[in-house]
Order: structure tokens, then C-alpha cells, then sequence
């Protein structure tokens, strides 16, 4: 009884202490009543210390509730926005904000298990939430009427919250900015305040509670071009570094790279980690199967989101990909992984499409490998103003070009190099080819310049074919104008600051125009076909083996002769062509600066690729000058410069090696092989022997046993005319 009447005497002398700090004014009691609350506090008993200690804690508790109750939380950031408050200093400020955001763990810690239902985490958050946005939408009024404010605190609040895994304002602000470009603002530019050691928290919050790529984009915008920590999270950290994200992670942050055309450098630079990521045999062997399964998924929807342009600037580069990655994948003793670089690789074969060539597999279909399949279908984006919009049917519409097409070759130059008018390059672009042909006769002043602007040239403006009628018409200048338009090329090709892909285009326009100009005089082209794209003379090792395997022994069987009973069937006789007398300055000039390295190009260190490209392309050059009086010195020349690289690591550089051979064997005469060879022939055998017999690759042995048959008859055929010369009287 004793006790309970000391409490209450306390509670009433504590309360009478609170009602005189409240109203009294005078200095004196003032200070005589926090002394007596510091007695209480300090000297008097335990009993009498915890009596004053929980009043002042449920008269906390009482004004903390009410101030939330009241949406002066929403106030307190509005003053901070408006910076109005009253000046404080960084520490009073950090722990404002540590109570703010930390007051539901405070509430437990000091309250359990009388704690207030507003103070859970469940029910303060979205408060917080609703305060925050409440600023927000205050923000953006003000700045519509010409007020300025400041989201600092605001971002810091938002901050610290997602730095405890809370993330409850991503559905909203998606709402907000659907349509008002005063809220996109508004959020970039409290994205821009979010301290950098919270960024990454308030980023992975917004990207696994955003519904899409466009609303992770109204929310953030361009944030990964400006602010380093956002685009490291972005385009590494969220793709290569963790893996415990769903699919839908993954299609939102690369959709969001994918969405604006500032941003898709990115998706090409994330492209390229991703698939270096996959095909790296290390990784592998080592990284967790859930990670493979991420980094597949990754490389699947990068490439799905590739334009046509794009993906033609990256060819080499997922080719090389393609074949390390199934390489490493397949060779795995583990079931998943095996399909996983099959069910991958049939997937870029048929994005890139090389040569009408799919790969194709067998393997036991499961959720996960449809999973990895239906990630190279887009999902289209909706437009939320037109979603419920019935489209207009334009299926019968046909493209209207206003501008007349020009007339002269100088008009195309003009307008490929100066216009910023699509219509007009287009115009040009497909124009240029039909102008050459047609006034082939008149000065080629402007064919060296064109071909250049043409080999430098982006497709900016999405063009039709843009990639085929820009080849198509460097080809036909290199036609029209063959020394000079090859000597740019040729030179071009070792040159500094030029892409692996500009490289291969150098290859590709020379080869065609190569095999153009080998035609027979007589034979009659209608130059609106353009170049016979069905051509078999243009492929490359590696891009289709099997096909381009029939295509040698096809070339082989042409040129054997076969002993029949009764008449037989003359050889084909020499025909005049075009190429012939060109042929070397085709083939000599890429023989030159092959063995010094370049800042960005190594034939013979990592760019396997090209290497391989250049070998076929020179053994395709040999090929083509049969019968003409320079076959034999390159024939010296071409066995020469691919004897040093005849045991390759790479394949398809092997697989090029083989085929100059053959194109050497069915194109030198063979009194020059005996005769300038000599020395080489034996060893040359030799090493087709034991191609034949031990390379890994199956492609190899059959163009090294097809090479054994070439060289075998061609001796043979030379003993025979020496025999048939000593039995003459």
C-alpha cells in the first residue's frame, strides 16, 4: 500500500512539474522544477526513477502518434523540401533522419509488447510512403507555379529505407509519372540526390516492384548515363554479380537499356560482358549452375533486343561467343549445362541467321530450357494512354517517297555525306548502285570518296536493307573502278581505328566483287539484280561447314578427269574475264602488314576471326585466277603466308588454311607446283598427312585428305606430260 501511494504521489508531482514547464514564464521555477524532476531521476529511489522514466515515456509515445495520425511527418519533409525549418547542424539532421526512418525498431525495442499498432513496420512504412509522396506531389506543384525546392532530405529518407528492405513507393511513383512530365522530373531528380552508398538498394527495390521497363524509365530516366554507381548496379552488379533474381529482373533492366537510344550503347557494352560471361570456359567449370542459368538467360533477351544493325556489328563477336561458349558447354560432364549451351546456341544461330544455317540439337525439353527459348520473343510494349485503342489497319499501306531519286553519282556523294534528311540517304543509297552501271563509262572521280563514306556509314535512320545496299554498292564501285577502289580497301584493312566489323565488310565487298569480275566477258548480267547472292563462293569456314565442305569437293569433282569408254567430254576452255588481269592487286596488298599488331587488331594474337576470314578470302582469290599468268607467284605466295599458321589453335583459322590449299592445288599449273615448290612439296604432304589422320576437327581431316588427292593428281598429270615430251622424236 505504501508503494502505491508513493507512485501515485510521484505521478502527480510529475505531472504538476509538466503542467510548470508548459506554462509558466518565470526563470526561477523553471529551473526549481527541473530540478525536482532531476532528483526523481537521479538520487531518488529505483521505484520512483521508473515512475518518472514511464511517464515520460507514454507522453512520447502519445504526441509521437498523434504527430502521425495528424500527416505532420508529410509537413516535416515539406519544410525540409522548402527549406524553411529551422537551421541544423548534420549530426541533428543524420539522427532526425535515423528516428524517422528507424522508429518502427525503436518502438519495439522500447515498447514490447505494449506497442502501438502505428509504430509497425507494416503500417508505418506505407505512412512514410504517403508522407514522402505527399512532398512530392507539393514539390511538383510549386515548381509548376515557379517555387524552388530542394529533395535532398527527401532522397536521403528514401535512401535509408531501402537500405532496410523496404521498398513501398515504386507502384505510385510509376502512377505519377505516367503522364505528368513534371513527376518525371521530379523523380530523376530525387534519384540524382539518393546518396551514392544507398543507391544500389533504392535501385534493386525499384527494379523487382516496377511493373516494366517503361515505368522503370518514367522513374529514373537517363540516372546510368550520369551517375557511375547507378550504371555499375545496372549493367553489372544486378547481371553478372548476383543471380537470385527472377526473369522479369532481367527483362526489365535490359528493356530499360534497350528503350532509349542514349541508353542502348549500354545494351551493346552489357551484350558484350555477358556473352564473354558465358562462353568463358573458367566460369564454366566453377560458377554456380543457378549463375549459368542467369548469365544465359541475360545473353538471351541482350540479343533479342538487338536491331539488325546492331546485331550485324556484332556478328563477329556472338560468332565467337557461339562457338567458345558451346565448346565449353558441351564438353561439360554435367546434363543441365550441356543443354543449356545447346538450347543457347540454337538460339543465336537462328537470331544471326548465318547463312540460312540453324543449329539444331536433341535434347530432353524441360520448363527450364523453354524458359531459355521464349526469351528471344520479345514482349511487346504497351503505350498506357492507347492500350485500349482498336488499332487502324495499315496492312494495304505502301511507303511514299516525296523526293525524286538523284540522278547522278555526285548527288548521291553529296547527300551520303552532308544530308540529315531519311529520306533522302535512303533515296541515295539505293540509287548509287543503278548509277554506276549505268554511266560506267564516265569519270570515276568520285568512286574512291564514295566508297569510303560508305564503309564509314551507320544506319541511322533504320534503312530497308541497309546493310545489302551498302555492300551491293561497294561492290559495284569496286567493279566499275577496280584499282583504285582496291587499293583504298586493301589498305584500309590494316589500318588503325577501324572495327572487327568494318574489317569483315573490307573481306566481304572484295570477295564478292572479286568473284564479280571473274564472270566471263561474254556472259550477259542484268545489272538491276545486283550480285548473285546464291553465290557459294562467299562463304566462310565455320559459317556452315557441311555446306561449305560440298562446295570444295563440288569445285574437286570439276576438275578431275575420269577415263570412260567411247567419246569423252572436253575440258572447260579458259574464258576472258574481268578479274584476271586485277587479280593481284586483290590479293598482294592483304599479304602486306599481316604480322604487325595493331592498338586494336592482332591477326596473329586474338583475332582469330579475322584471321580466318583473310585466309579463305586470299585462298578465294587464288581461286578465281585460274589460268591467269600471276596464279603461279600467288600461289608461292599464299602457301608461304599460311605455312606459318597451318597448326592454329582456332578452327575455322585451320579450316581457311585448308581451303587456300586446295584453291592452290586446283589453280596453280601444275608444272609450277613441281617446279617452284619443289622443295616444299614433301613437307607440305607430310603435314596433310597428318591433318588427315590426327586434327580434332572433322572438317579439317576431309579438306586434308581432298588436298593429299589435288596434289597427288597434279604430280601425276606432270609426270605424265614429262613422259609424253622425252617420247617425242
Amino acid at each position: 500500500m505504501e508503494s502505491l501511494a508513493l507512485n501515485t504521489e510521484v505521478r502527480l508531482a510529475v505531472a504538476q512539474c509538466f503542467r510548470t514547464l508548459t506554462t509558466s514564464t518565470d526563470t526561477k521555477d523553471i529551473i526549481t522544477t527541473l530540478q525536482t524532476l532531476h532528483s526523481y531521476l537521479d538520487e531518488g529511489p529505483e521505484e520512483l526513477r521508473w515512475v518518472v522514466a514511464s511517464t515520460n515515456l507514454d507522453r512520447l509515445v502519445s504526441i509521437t502518434e498523434k504527430f502521425l495520425q495528424s500527416g505532420r511527418l508529410a509537413e516535416l519533409l515539406w519544410s525540409y523540401c522548402l527549406e524553411t525549418g529551422p537551421s541544423d547542424s548534420p549530426q541533428l539532421r543524420e539522427t532526425l533522419l535515423g528516428r524517422i526512418v528507424a522508429l518502427p525498431d525503436l518502438a519495439a525495442n522500447r515498447l514490447h509488447p505494449k506497442n502501438k499498432p502505428l509504430f509497425l513496420p507494416q503500417q508505418y512504412h506505407p505512412l512514410l510512403a504517403t508522407a514522402m509522396l505527399t512532398a512530392l506531389e507539393r514539390t511538383c506543384q510549386a515548381l509548376k507555379d515557379g517555387t524552388d525546392c530542394s529533395l535532398t532530405f527527401v532522397a536521403q529518407t528514401l535512401g535509408k529505407v531501402c537500405i532496410q528492405g523496404h521498398s513501398v513507393m515504386a507502384p505510385r511513383l510509376s502512377a505519377c509519372t505516367r503522364s505528368d512530365m513534371v513527376w518525371q522530373r521530379v523523380c530523376w531528380k530525387l534519384l540524382e540526390n539518393v546518396p551514392q552508398q544507398w543507391m544500389e538498394s533504392v535501385l534493386t527495390g525499384l527494379v523487382q516492384a516496377v511493373s516494366g521497363p517503361e515505368a522503370l524509365g518514367r522513374i529514373i530516366g537517363n540516372l546510368v548515363l550520369t551517375n557511375k554507381k547507378a550504371q555499375f548496379v545496372i549493367t553489372h552488379k544486378l547481371l553478372l554479380l548476383q543471380y537470385k533474381y527472377e526473369t522479369q529482373v532481367l527483362r526489365i533492366v535490359l528493356g530499360y537499356l534497350a528503350a532509349d537510344r542514349e541508353r542502348r550503347p549500354l545494351l551493346i557494352q552489357v551484350l558484350r560482358s555477358v556473352s564473354q560471361a558465358w562462353a568463358n570456359p573458367s566460369a564454366v567449370k566453377h560458377t554456380p549452375l543457378e549463375q549459368q542459368l542467369y548469365v544465359s538467360k541475360a545473353l538471351l533477351l541482350s540479343v533479342s533486343l538487338l536491331r539488325d544493325s546492331e546485331l550485324q556489328e556484332l556478328r563477329s563477336e556472338l560468332l565467337q561467343c557461339l562457338l567458345g561458349g558451346m565448346q565449353s558447354h558441351l564438353d561439360s560432364s554435367v546434363v543441365r549445362i550441356r543443354r543449356m549451351g545447346m538450347v543457347v546456341g540454337e538460339c543465336l544461330s537462328s537470331r544471326m541467321d548465318i547463312n540460312n544455317t540453324k543449329l539444331k540439337f536433341e535434347y530432353d525439353q524441360d520448363e527450364e530450357s523453354q524458359e531459355l527459348l521464349s526469351l528471344m520473343t520479345p514482349i511487346a510494349v504497351s503505350t498506357s494512354l492507347d492500350d485500349e485503342l482498336t488499332p487502324y489497319d495499315m496492312s494495304g499501306d505502301q511507303e511514299i517517297m516525296e523526293a525524286p531519286p538523284p540522278r547522278y553519282l555526285r548527288d548521291c556523294l553529296e547527300t551520303l555525306i552532308s544530308s540529315e534528311d531519311a529520306v533522302h540517304v535512303e533515296l541515295s543509297l539505293r540509287a548509287a548502285e543503278v548509277l554506276l552501271v549505268a554511266h560506267i563509262f564516265i569519270i570515276k572521280l568520285t568512286h574512291v570518296q564514295l566508297t569510303k563514306v560508305l564503309l564509314h556509314m551507320e544506319d541511322k535512320y533504320s534503312i530497308n536493307s541497309f546493310l545489302s545496299l551498302r555492300q551491293a554498292t561497294m561492290v559495284a564501285l569496286t567493279v566499275t573502278d577496280s584499282i583504285p577502289v582496291t587499293q583504298y580497301l586493301t589498305t584500309e584493312f590494316y589500318s588503325l581505328n577501324y572495327s572487327l566489323r568494318q574489317r569483315l565488310d573490307i573481306l566481304e565487298v572484295l570477295a564478292l566483287a572479286a568473284q564479280e569480275l571473274s564472270k566471263p566477258i561474254n556472259e550477259k548480267r542484268n545489272p538491276s539484280m545486283g550480285i548473285d547472292a546464291s553465290t557459294d563462293l562467299t562463304l566462310y569456314p565455320g559459317d556452315n561447314p557441311v555446306h561449305w565442305r560440298q562446295v570444295v569437293e563440288k569445285r574437286i569433282q570439276s576438275k578431275t578427269k575420269r577415263l570412260r569408254k567411247g567419246a569423252t567430254q572436253p575440258p572447260a576452255e579458259a574464258t576472258p574475264n574481268r578479274y584476271a588481269p586485277v587479280a593481284g592487286h586483290f590479293f598482294f596488298p592483304l599479304l602486306s602488314n599481316y604480322d604487325k599488331p595493331q592498338v586494336t587488331f592482332d591477326l596473329l594474337g586474338g583475332d582469330h576471326l579475322v584471321l580466318g576470314r583473310l585466309i579463305h578470302t586470299l585462298g578465294l582469290f587464288m581461286h578465281l585466277a585460274i589460268n591467269a599468268p600471276i596464279a603461279a607467284q600467288m600461289g608461292c605466295a599464299l602457301l608461304d603466308f599460311v605455312w606459318a599458321v597451318r597448326y592454329h589453335v582456332d578452327q575455322m583459322v585451320r579450316r581457311g588454311v585448308l581451303f587456300a590449299v586446295c584453291s592452290v592445288f586446283l589453280s596453280m599449273p601444275s608444272q609450277n607446283l613441281l617446279v617452284d615448290l619443289s622443295d616444299q612439296l614433301f613437307e607440305t604432304r607430310k603435314w596433310l598427312a597428318d591433318v588427315a589422320e590426327g586434327d580434332p576437327d572433322a572438317d579439317c581431316r576431309n579438306l586434308a585428305v581432298q588436298s593429299l588427292v589435288l596434289l597427288d593428281k597434279s604430280l601425276k598429270k606432270q609426270l605424265q606430260d614429262q613422259q609424253a615430251l622425252s617420247m617425242e622424236p
